[in-house]
């Protein structure tokens, strides 16, 4: 069951379907299922494959350097919040966006069919363009792959905290998706 206007899963970057990583002694990544997960994750949050690529990897590194010292990932949380800071500090190179306060429009029941006629890459940057930590709060969020409590405690915030972020960035994006793409008449 997915939320309305969560990210289709589809593929984000040439070959993430194909990850093949074989991660020993990590009891988290029991599979592969999470890892292009991890990879979107990270891409929502700098809205740059090569970013994105940046932190997945670092974010795995950082895993097998624990597991190879006898302190494996406690749980597969540490490995979004570790891709959290990671892809925040890949972030701040290069183009910024500036400090702006968006408009923000009511959702509508168009949303659902409005964000089917974005690219991956048109949502990611849009989620790349927000301050933290409402760009944690909608990649979260728009991954659909946690559970209210999980994203609290991945971004380390109160429900009323995380809820106002999702809330205000979901009707800012609403806004956005209504000055450029265009609702389907019913």
């Amino acid at each position: 069951m997915t939320r309305s206007g969560a990210l289709p899963s589809r593929r984000l970057s040439p070959g993430i379907a194909r990850v093949t990583f074989v991660l020993p002694n990590f009891r988290v990544l029991e599979t592969n299922e999470n890892l292009p997960q991890l990879y979107r994750f990270c891409y929502l949050m700098t809205g740059d494959a090569a970013k994105a690529q940046q932190a997945f990897q670092n974010t795995l590194r950082a895993a097998a350097e624990r597991a190879a010292r006898g302190d494996p990932a406690p749980d597969r949380l540490w490995f979004f919040r570790d891709a959290r800071w990671q892809s925040l500090i890949a972030s701040e190179s290069g183009l910024q966006a500036e400090a702006a306060t968006p408009e923000e429009a009511e959702l509508t029941g168009d949303s659902g069919a409005q964000i089917a006629q974005l690219s991956p890459e048109q949502l990611a940057i849009w989620i790349a363009g927000a301050p933290e930590p409402q760009r944690g709060a909608l990649a979260a969020f728009y991954l659909d792959e946690f559970t209210v409590q999980e994203m609290q405690l991945l971004l380390e915030l109160k429900a009323s905290d995380l809820a106002e972020l999702i809330a205000s960035g979901r009707r800012q994006f609403q806004a956005w998706l209504n000055a450029t793409t265009p609702a389907f008449d019913a």
